[in-house]
């Protein structure tokens, strides 16, 4: 899909994948879905509905193309090839319609009472039996063309039904999850199975009561069905007990069930799976998974040939040259499976690496990203192998050299392996490695004398691998919890330190040792555990007068870097219109906004800025007064002074006035 229509037909001619891909009928396909798809009995026409818009298309094998298509007014349930070839079929549609149709084309349409879900035809009395959204069966007379009377049933739906070829009776599943079989002849019931109860064993889990969902006769007494809940049964029409019960474990409705009877094989279906099993042993065969939906399934009769409706415009072809011959008009694709199987197959995107994002950056092409050499693709992106192999040339030129040196070290282990071989002890947590083993040694003594079975050890323990692998799991000796909690290991760890450099010599040297170094008396073992217990509070003591002296030294230093630390002299800006006092208008300011909502409001008020009165409707109304600058204050006192001096030169203007005299005034 990447490539250009000039490159895909170069493609063509060395792309081994494209030159063996076959078309055996063209157009094979339905313009959105295929529902259903059927053979002739002749074998030379298969015919296939789906939609949209609801058609048929007819397609001639010996042709190898379509022979015809013809659209109808809705959707088909169902149909049904009631001749050899395609001149009669009948169809059952969505809107309770019974369309017939003849070689010219449309000849008949009718409708059943109820909404259909499957019909079967009754070759000796010419009967269709409907059966639907109903408890009756209906059966429609095509010698005399008219409706008969119809079966009453114990159900209240019926989903499938099927006749058989050989004694004619005729059977039906019901949404209650039994089978009903009825008498044609005498039209009386004559059988009944609860398949619902026998699907139900220890092994199945089921969240609703499974209703029949397929049903097929094969030959006089054998009779599968299949369920909603993805079980399929099989049963001896002697018997009300299953034979074997086949779960698909997928817990989807079964769609089709159909015989091979070369292998003694069922070949059974649901929207996801196609199963192939033994019917005797009930051993899986085979099982196919196609990229869509399943809708049904068609085996040509008589070959290895299998043909699925899907959800999804192409129909499939599946060719099996176990399950029999390929049909004669297809004769050589045994040929070409013989070919197939001696030429080796390729594997899909053979020219293309796929490389993550951290690949790409390790190889320095992160830059790559967005361009058409790299092409994205779930969490990484396709490249072309030949970029990838230069620049992971150019990356690690000795990527070879070390991949030979590994595997010459790994061929050298191999042999080495073989003979005796020295305990080794691991890069990280020697000491305690080299306590575990002699811990082991001591248990497998002890043991031994008990008769007890030995332990697993650590070291050989993959869920503790790491911590004698991985650096970061290191213990620490030097920490104040180790000191603490283990104040005796300064005694023990010198023996082992001892032990590691006789250890540690050895391997240099290559010297082979086949014992372990003798361990001490008994009785100077009991000698040292006695002293051990008086000993332990006295290293208990030390390990804390040593641990004081070390903080009492770090406090010293800390000290004497402060007293060597200078002080830098800080400047603070001040916002316009705002005079500075001193900082501890900063620290009240502080303190104020850490204080609640009620204690800044307690404050407001004491201060007077802030006013709380109770309105008319029951609420509080509250009414606060901003603070002033001290620029605004002194603006306020030189405009209030000019007012009284002001209202001073009206007063005495007017007594003047009042007295009659004439002066002047000055100011």
């Amino acid at each position: 899909q990447w490539l250009s229509d000039r490159k895909k037909r170069a493609l063509q001619k060395k792309d081994v994948d494209i030159r063996r891909r076959i078309e055996l009928i063209q157009d094979f396909e339905m313009p959105t879905v295929s529902t259903k798809i059927k053979v002739s009995r002749d074998g030379q026409y298969i015919m296939a509905v789906g939609t949209y818009k609801p058609r048929v298309r007819c397609f001639d094998t010996y042709q190898l193309s379509q022979k015809f298509e013809r659209c109808l007014d809705s959707e088909v349930v169902t149909f049904e090839i009631l001749s050899d070839d395609y001149s009669k079929i009948v169809f059952l549609q969505c809107g309770r319609f019974v369309e017939f149709h003849s070689q010219h084309g449309h000849y008949y349409k009718t409708r059943i009472p109820k909404f259909g879900r499957d019909f079967s035809y009754h070759y000796p009395s010419c009967d269709l039996y409907f059966v639907g959204a109903s408890s009756e069966v209906y059966r429609l007379n095509l010698e005399q063309g008219r409706f008969l009377n119809s079966l009453q049933t114990e159900a209240s739906e019926s989903n499938v039904c099927d006749i058989n070829p050989v004694h004619f009776l005729f059977a039906m599943g019901t949404a209650e999850g039994k089978v009903e079989c009825w008498d044609p002849r005498t039209r009386n019931r004559v059988g009944l199975l609860d398949c619902a109860l026998s699907s139900v064993t220890a092994d199945t889990e089921i969240e609703g009561l499974p209703s029949i969902s397929a049903l097929k006769f094969d030959g006089a007494l054998n009779m599968a069905v299949g369920t909603s809940t993805g079980q399929v049964l099989l049963y001896d029409l002697r018997s009300s007990n299953p034979l074997i019960v086949k779960d698909h474990h997928y817990g989807l409705p079964i769609k089709s069930i159909q015989f091979q009877h070369q292998l003694d094989l069922i070949i059974s279906a649901d929207s996801r799976i196609i199963k192939m099993w033994n019917k005797d042993t009930g051993k899986i065969f085979t099982s196919m998974e196609p990229e869509h939906d399943i809708n049904d399934v068609c085996l040509y009769p008589n070959s290895g040939m299998l043909m699925t409706a899907n959800e999804a415009p192409k129909m499939n072809i599946y060719y099996i040259p176990v399950l029999g011959p390929a049909p004669k008009w297809c004769s050589f694709l045994d040929n070409l499976t013989e070919e197939l199987e001696e030429n080796p197959e390729s594997t899909v995107y053979d020219d293309y690496k796929f490389v993550t994002r951290k690949d790409l950056e390790n190889l320095g092409l992160a830059h790559l990203i967005g361009s058409s050499l790299l092409r994205a693709y779930m969490h990484g992106f396709f490249m072309d192998i030949r970029l990838y192999h230069k620049a992971k040339m150019m990356a690690n030129p000795f990527a070879y050299e070390e991949y030979r040196r590994e595997k010459i070290r790994q061929k050298i282990e191999e042999t080495r392996a073989q003979r005796v071989q020295l305990k080794k002890l691991p890069k990280v947590n020697k000491e305690l490695a080299l306590k575990l083993i002699e811990e082991e040694g001591e248990e497998q003594q002890f043991s031994k004398k008990r008769k007890q079975k030995n332990l697993p050890s650590l070291l050989k323990d993959d869920r503790f691998k790491v911590m004698f692998e991985n650096p970061d799991f290191q213990v620490d000796e030097q920490s104040e919890e180790f000191r603490l909690l283990n104040p005796l290991v300064s005694k023990i760890s010198e023996k082992r330190k001892r032990k590691l450099k006789i250890l540690e010599e050895l391997e240099a040297q290559g010297q082979e040792e086949e014992e372990e170094p003798e361990g001490k008396a008994s009785d100077a073992e009991s000698s040292e555990s006695s002293d051990d217990e008086k000993g332990w509070v006295e290293e208990v003591r030390k390990q804390r007068k040593l641990l004081r002296q070390e903080e009492k030294l770090k406090r010293q230093e800390r000290f004497k870097e402060d007293q060597q630390t200078l002080l830098k002299p800080q400047f603070f800006e001040i916002k316009e219109g705002e005079e500075f006092r001193s900082f501890k208008d900063s620290a009240k300011k502080q303190k104020l906004m850490k204080k609640t909502l009620e204690d800044r409001l307690k404050l407001e008020e004491k201060l007077g800025t802030l006013n709380v009165s109770d309105t008319t409707v029951g609420s509080k109304q509250a009414t606060f007064k901003l603070k002033k600058s001290e620029q605004q204050r002194k603006q306020q006192e030189a405009e209030k002074r000019h007012r009284q001096e002001r209202k001073a030169l009206r007063r005495s203007a007017s007594h003047l006035k009042s007295r009659g005299g004439r002066g002047r005034l000055f100011h």
